[in-house]
């Protein structure tokens, strides 16, 4: 395990613990908006992320989900979602996560994603594959294309645009007529993951949030998923036939 790799596990595996002990408690404070949830665990599940980070990296940048951007003077910048699934974790539904992504320039060359609930780790390393837990991983899926379960996922400025979110509707309507289920999470890390794996046939992304989507796609192409985007959407799957099929949204 190289020096990003084991750092990065590191910082993920900590904010993970944190934000386990978090959830098993009674009540968890949170400022509620119209369109999305701040919770006390997302700033602390940043500060145990970007103090492992920042100590062993000081000179690299970093953009962070609650914290902004750090400009550092390295080529290398970590982008950081502290809590992916912020709505699951307040309202108690076990399905969040954490993820990693070390940048080289503009390109990802290294995702981390952790699942705390079930102590799992996902990492993809650009050119090296992709694992779980320490073992190799493919995005391979034997499910039919009509039993598919399709993951759709979009970004917070979709919810506050009301073209942007006309358009997600209709998209996500299409999106029907694929599969048997369209699976809406709010928590795409954790999706990407499960890609990964082959537990999820697809995952179409409409303008997803960068915090989220430098980490899962390069999850995805480093476990051989079948990928395709144009602009600000983004098809994986797992399966030949699903992505034959979801093509025909470009």
């Amino acid at each position: 395990m190289d020096s990003f790799e084991k750092t990065a596990v590191e910082a993920c595996r900590v904010a993970g613990e944190y934000l386990v002990s978090e959830f098993e408690r009674e009540s968890l404070d949170a400022d509620y908006g119209p369109d999305d949830v701040k919770a006390v665990a997302d700033r602390g599940s940043e500060r145990q992320i970007l103090d492992v980070l920042t100590t062993a990296y000081p000179d690299h940048g970093v953009f962070a989900e609650e914290s902004g951007k750090r400009v550092g003077e390295s080529d290398y910048r970590w982008v950081v979602d502290p809590l992916d699934g912020t709505n699951n974790f307040c309202s108690g539904i076990p399905y969040f996560g954490v993820a990693a992504a070390l940048l080289r320039g503009n390109e990802p060359i290294l995702s981390v994603i952790h699942d705390p609930l079930h102590d799992d780790t996902y990492v993809a390393k650009r050119g090296e594959g992709a694992t779980l837990n320490g073992e190799p991983i493919r995005a391979e899926s034997a499910v039919t294309s009509d039993h598919a379960t399709v993951a759709y996922a979009v970004g917070i400025n979709v919810l506050r645009d009301e073209e942007l979110k006309a358009q997600s509707d209709e998209l996500e309507s299409n999106l029907s007529g694929y599969g048997k289920r369209v699976w809406r999470s709010w928590a795409p890390v954790l999706d990407w993951g499960l890609l990964a794996r082959g537990k999820l046939e697809a995952v179409v992304c409409f303008h997803p949030d960068d915090v989220e989507q430098h980490a899962g796609w390069l999850l995805a192409e480093e476990s051989d998923a079948r990928l395709a985007n144009e602009g600000d959407l983004f098809v994986a799957t797992a399966s030949d036939d699903l992505f034959t099929e979801l093509e025909s949204l470009f």
